[in-house]
């Protein structure tokens, strides 16, 4: 007797979700992200089950009751489509979609269809082709009756021939070798072009952050470039980078892809012409959700994708970004001049851009002071240290002092002047005045 098929329905709008967790509930924020995931992919939620997996069973993942739930909740809500928030074995998936009589796709599935929507660019098309053959092809057992049918031989029928099944892969692993060649072709233009931008000597900052955090918008209010931006996940996906004028200089500035709680690894490859913008700066502005409960738990998980693509030791300045829904909030600076300030602003609504300007130009070291300082001739370590930092262009002795002209990085004079024998560099530091932030960091350029 020959097997029987489903056909997959091809709406697909109508979704189930399952979130499997083991022990107690999900965990915080976990079910609402994937509700998210599945509408910024086009579907409207007809119900959500939690499912408790203790042990997974190999066949399906969740147990047998929990499926019979599943089917009746299909049959309910009408769900044509089943979405898993885990990744699932191909086994398991054709065995879910066999038992349900309905399409099913897990949590890597589902961000790659989102990809597939969100790319823009030639390279960031090719990208998510690949991404997406490459997960297809563990998964070409479907329910298509002509997988079945055979290719008879030559003459004579010597043999049953190639089957369909063979021919899919045969045209999937050929499709994939000439995405790669492509992209392979393209990665080489964009090597060429960060080279040219290395050799401009152009500062280099990169965008990061979760997902939804407002890194587009805060590109725009930076840049004035028109790169789209919208409250949804995985609004932009293709880099985008400007040329952007700071007190003290110009830097070169890129929007990254957003990250998610776990990011299949097949995704973090796919997107890796994407990721070498934030591989290759030389400082990152890790944008935060500052009304995000979950703030914290998401700024780790963006650290461990860094981690993950080499760019984990590379200097970070947090902006905790929409002040504007937090009631009371305003613009400030904490930690001023350390590793690992925070700027807090509304890139909506243009509050605190000034702030992050005169940080990020601090941390560049593009904010400089120059002038003359007057060292008596016993602060010759003061001396050697402005000499060894290059500072000094000119200096003369008259016998009881040297007078130095010096030119140096803001964030090093106040470096310096702040130790014991500094005082002859306060003079040249920017006063404070009421147009500064309440913790005393100066928001105008360095005379």
């Amino acid at each position: 007797m020959s097997t029987q098929f489903f056909e997959r329905s091809r709406g697909g709008e109508n979704a189930l979700l399952i979130q499997p967790h083991a022990g107690g509930p999900p965990a915080e924020g976990v079910l609402e992200e994937f509700t998210e995931l599945a509408r910024s992919a086009g579907a409207r939620v007809a119900a959500v089950l939690p499912a408790r997996i203790d042990k997974p069973n190999p066949s399906i993942l969740i147990g047998t009751g929990k499926l019979d739930e599943v089917k009746a909740a299909c049959e309910a809500t009408g769900a044509d489509l089943v979405l898993v928030n885990h990744a699932l074995t191909p086994v398991q998936e054709r065995n879910l979609e066999k038992a349900l009589e309905r399409r099913v796709v897990d949590r890597t599935g589902l961000i790659l269809d989102i990809f597939a929507q969100r790319a823009r660019s030639h390279e960031g098309k090719l990208q998510v082709e690949l991404a997406q053959l490459r997960h297809m092809a563990t998964r070409l057992v479907r329910g298509w009756t002509h997988l079945e049918r055979q290719r008879g031989g030559a003459i004579g029928l010597r043999g049953p021939g190639e089957t369909q099944l063979e021919t899919d892969r045969r045209l999937l692993q050929k499709r994939m070798e000439m995405l790669q060649k492509r992209l392979e072709k393209v990665e080489v233009q964009h090597a060429q072009m960060r080279r040219a931008r290395v050799r401009s000597e152009l500062p280099r900052v990169a965008l990061v952050g979760y997902t939804n955090a407002g890194k587009s918008t805060l590109f725009n209010a930076l840049t004035g470039a028109g790169a789209y931006a919208a409250d949804q996940l995985f609004a932009t996906l293709d880099p985008t980078v400007r040329r952007i004028e700071l007190p003290g200089g110009s830097v070169v500035l890129a929007d990254t892809v957003g990250f998610v709680r776990d990011l299949p690894h097949e995704l973090v490859a796919a997107f890796r012409s994407t990721l070498s913008e934030a591989r290759e700066a030389d400082l990152l502005l890790h944008v935060v959700d500052a009304d995000d409960p979950l703030r914290d738990e998401r700024m780790a998980q963006v650290d461990a994708v860094l981690h993950e693509i080499g760019a984990g030791d590379l200097p970070q300045l947090v902006v905790f970004n929409k002040i504007d829904r937090i009631e009371g909030a305003q613009p400030r600076i904490d930690a001023p001049g350390e590793a690992r300030s925070a700027v807090w602003l509304s890139a909506r609504d243009g509050l605190g851009l000034d702030l992050l300007r005169d940080a990020l130009g601090e941390r560049l070291g593009l904010r400089r002071v120059a002038g003359e300082v007057l060292l008596p001739t016993d602060a010759g370590r003061l001396r050697a240290r402005l000499h060894a930092l290059g500072a000094v262009r000119g200096e003369q002795h008259d016998g009881e002092r040297w007078m130095l002209d010096v030119d140096l990085p803001l964030a090093e004079a106040a470096r310096l002047a702040a130790q014991a024998d500094g005082a002859p560099l306060r003079p040249l530091l920017p006063v404070p005045g009421p147009e500064d932030s309440d913790d005393g960091f100066p928001v105008e350029s360095a005379p």
